[in-house]
């Protein structure tokens, strides 16, 4: 009766850490489509408020990490369990880093309204951040059905996300080199750019905990690397 009742505390305490997750991922996807909306419309109030929202998913995340310690302290889980409780805390924490980018996205829309418009670029950033946000969206519902096939598929398109990504910076130095006035708000939304493109990244990592929590083994990182191209404007962009 003891030994059940343990386990059933560790299941009722892993599905409430898990439901905080699932809510900082609800959170995060809210932050990107609005990030994306407020720099496409210009909208300051709404990047105003994507910046404010994201101490609630630091907020849940700090949360998540403390009751995954207090569980691995009390519980003390093995084998299959505590490979659940190493992925949730792995997808918090890349879920964490997605909200940064989403206020950082704000951030910078902030100080491109009112200056100079490069002609093609919101439009290409916007579809960007479509394709980046269908990716994350794709990895919280793989995690949520523990489905490899969906994660794996996931993985593949951060390739086509950096491919995106590369054709947009290179039309943003195109802009730059051809008139330097557009230098100040190419940089801008080249950092916009680069935070989008990261956003892709996290997503793909949180389809990789997925695989691992279902089969044990993490997917051989056989991703194409970076363009170089565009490491010479990357210095200062939060990681």
């Amino acid at each position: 009766m003891t030994e059940k009742h343990i386990l059933s505390s560790f299941d009722r305490d892993l599905e409430g850490i898990q439901a905080n997750v699932m809510k900082m991922g609800g959170l995060v996807e809210v932050a990107l489509a609005d990030a994306a909306k407020a720099l496409e419309s210009r909208d300051v109030e709404l990047a105003e408020q994507v910046r404010k929202g994201d101490r609630a998913i630091d907020e849940l995340d700090i949360a998540v990490k403390t009751d995954t310690a207090r569980l691995i302290a009390l519980r003390a889980p093995t084998a299959g369990d505590l490979r659940m409780v190493l992925s949730v805390m792995e997808i918090s924490s890349h879920l964490e880093r997605c909200g940064d980018y989403a206020k950082n996205i704000a951030k910078r829309t902030m100080t491109v309204t009112g200056g100079t418009e490069i002609e093609g670029a919101h439009g290409a950033l916007r579809r960007m951040s479509r394709f980046v946000e269908a990716m994350m969206k794709d990895a919280l519902d793989a995690y949520i059905q523990r489905d490899v096939e969906k994660s794996q598929e996931v993985i593949t398109r951060d390739a086509e996300a950096d491919q995106i990504y590369n054709t947009l910076f290179r039309s943003l130095l195109t802009h730059m080199m051809e008139d330097p006035r557009n230098i100040a708000v190419g940089m801008q939304l080249h950092f916009i750019a680069k935070n989008i493109e990261r956003v892709g990244d996290h997503a793909t990592n949180i389809a990789e905990q997925t695989i691992y929590l279902v089969t044990g083994k993490l997917p051989e990182d056989d991703r194409p690397k970076q363009d170089r191209t565009s490491l010479t404007l990357e210095e200062g962009v939060v990681r």
